[in-house]
């Protein structure tokens, strides 16, 4: 009798961790975001690590534990997370690649549960350079969390973060 129910347990058990991980990834979403400003990689570079001058384009995240002048792979920083009509929360994330002048990546959330994935990917192009605002999101999260106003806010987030690259110039 025991090892009948030794083994239904055993079978509830895979089924309930197999069905928590298609949950899980049946949640991913991603938005991306993209701009070309007239100004070479360096300029841009220098505006996205002015952790001082965030505030002032930036509004969504505002950095407050971290230098973004200094930072290095693998640093936690702790930012400022507003979504519009709510208020600031304070984040972890997590740098995940960090390129002067090409790319800062960096990860937070809880695995499985929301997780998330921020990019600034530069870009030289004709035209001066491409900035990519991507962020990725997993987890059961997902299914229930409204990201509607994302790509609208970092749209608004690269128009000023050019503003911002042009006054510089």
């Amino acid at each position: 009798m025991y090892i009948k129910y030794h083994n239904l347990a055993k079978i509830l058990l895979i089924y309930l961790a197999l069905t928590i991980i298609s949950i899980t990834l049946l949640g991913c979403a991603s938005r991306q975001t993209e701009i070309t400003i007239p100004a070479s990689p360096d300029k841009i570079w220098t505006v996205l690590t002015n952790t001082d001058g965030y505030k002032e384009w930036n509004p969504v995240f505002v950095p407050l534990k971290g230098k973004l002048e200094q930072v290095e792979e693998g640093e936690i920083l702790t930012w400022s997370y507003t979504q519009p009509g709510q208020d600031p929360v304070d984040t972890k994330m997590i740098v995940v690649k960090f390129v002067e002048n090409e790319k800062f990546i960096q990860k937070g959330g809880i695995w499985g549960i929301l997780d998330v994935k921020h990019n600034w990917l530069l870009e030289s192009v004709p035209d001066g350079t491409r900035v990519t605002n991507l962020e990725e999101w997993s987890g059961i999260g997902v299914l229930f969390w409204d990201y509607s106003w994302v790509e609208l806010t970092y749209n608004e987030m690269n128009e000023n973060l050019k503003k911002q690259v042009l006054s510089a110039l």
